[in-house]
């Protein structure tokens, strides 16, 4: 199956961070793919639990338990096309991704850039049974979407149950569940080899707490499960880090946390609203916290007078001991909340008070 072209989520971020240099290219996992996807690598900062040796079902009963909650997603997206750069003339592309299956009205939880742009959507059960899906609703920021499957018999809605990505810890056996160069019903198993990861979303947001594993994740695999020893799910698979483009052993899932409050709003019909602070962050040289590079104009960052140079060493009561840690405070915070910010300008310590806003689109 031939795929649009891959998804680039390069641009100036929530509160941007702005820090450590890419090393190996970041891909989507949409597949199969041909162009390499420009996401920009970020902090890496880990604060993870010691590693943990993992008991619980096996792969097999794992897969036997999770299999048939998880779907084959092909999209189909009307492009003009021009070898002139003029008007005139259309083509149709599709792409192939994964997903699964959320409850029993049909919902599919996959990844936005699965979706993106689609004029049609196709949903394929592990019985080789195939629905059109309608798009309900996405999450750019988190890179989240839900499809809506119609006519599907309830026998062949079996949701899979989300788990609580809090409680990971690094080493924790884990398997994906998708359909790599199209594949479909394809396992691969590793550990959690990082958490408190950061990811970029489509629209050039971080992603905070993602979760990295060495289980092998390839182009198609996209929204598909994560799943841990206990056939919960526990992140949606979205990314990998490569030189190639194929799996090095580096792969980043969306933690569930994350999908189950983000999912549950788009499938209500609502628009996910996200806080937003206006600033681009980078890690400070000399200090723990997260370092302000830039602050963007008309925004609450602006307006409680925060200043480039200014290093963020508190935000409500949470301390900032890295731009993650800020991340994170702003991903739990809601719009229109305020919240105390303590920095250091310098030398000295300073405290205003910020209405956090709404993320710009």
């Amino acid at each position: 199956m031939t795929s649009r072209a891959a998804l680039t989520t390069a641009g100036a971020l929530a509160i941007g961070l702005a820090g450590a240099g890419a090393g190996a290219g970041l891909y989507s996992a949409l597949g199969p793919a041909k162009t390499k996807t420009v996401v920009t690598s970020t902090t890496v900062v880990d604060h993870s639990q010691p590693a943990s040796a993992s008991t619980g079902l096996s792969i097999n009963a794992i897969y036997q338990r999770t299999y048939q909650g998880v779907v084959d997603i092909t999209v189909a997206s009307t492009q003009s096309v021009s070898p002139f750069g003029g008007g005139g003339g259309g083509g149709t592309s599709q792409a192939e991704g994964s997903g699964f299956v959320y409850d029993m009205r049909g919902d599919i939880v996959t990844n936005q850039h699965v979706v993106d742009g689609a004029s049609s959507i196709t949903v394929q059960f592990w019985n080789g049974k195939t629905y059109k899906a309608k798009l309900i609703g996405t999450d750019k920021s988190t890179d989240l979407a839900v499809v809506r499957v119609s006519g599907a018999p309830s026998s062949l809605l079996h949701p899979l149950t989300l788990g609580d990505s809090s409680s990971l810890q690094v080493g924790d056996a884990v398997i994906a569940i998708g359909s790599p160069f199209g594949l479909a019903e394809t396992v691969t198993s590793g550990i959690v080899s990082a958490l408190q990861r950061s990811m970029d979303a489509p629209n050039g947001f971080t992603i905070s707490n993602s979760i990295q594993t060495d289980a092998p994740i390839n182009h198609g695999n996209s929204g598909g499960p994560l799943i841990d020893a206990a056939g919960r799910v526990i992140g949606v698979n979205a990314q990998i880090q490569s030189d190639s483009g194929g799996s090095d052993g580096v792969g980043f899932a969306i933690p569930s946390n994350t999908v189950s409050s983000v999912v549950s709003q788009i499938a209500a019909g609502k628009t996910v609203l996200h806080a937003y602070l206006g600033i681009q962050v980078s890690t400070p040289v000399s200090a723990q916290g997260a370092g302000v590079a830039e602050v963007k104009p008309n925004t609450p960052a602006s307006r409680a007078g925060l200043k480039a140079g200014d290093v963020i060493i508190r935000l409500g009561d949470r301390t900032i001991t890295s731009p993650d840690d800020l991340s994170s405070v702003i991903d739990a915070s809601k719009p229109g909340e305020s919240l105390g910010v303590t920095y250091i300008r310098g030398g000295k310590q300073h405290t205003v008070t910020v209405k956090l806003g709404t993320r710009p689109s």
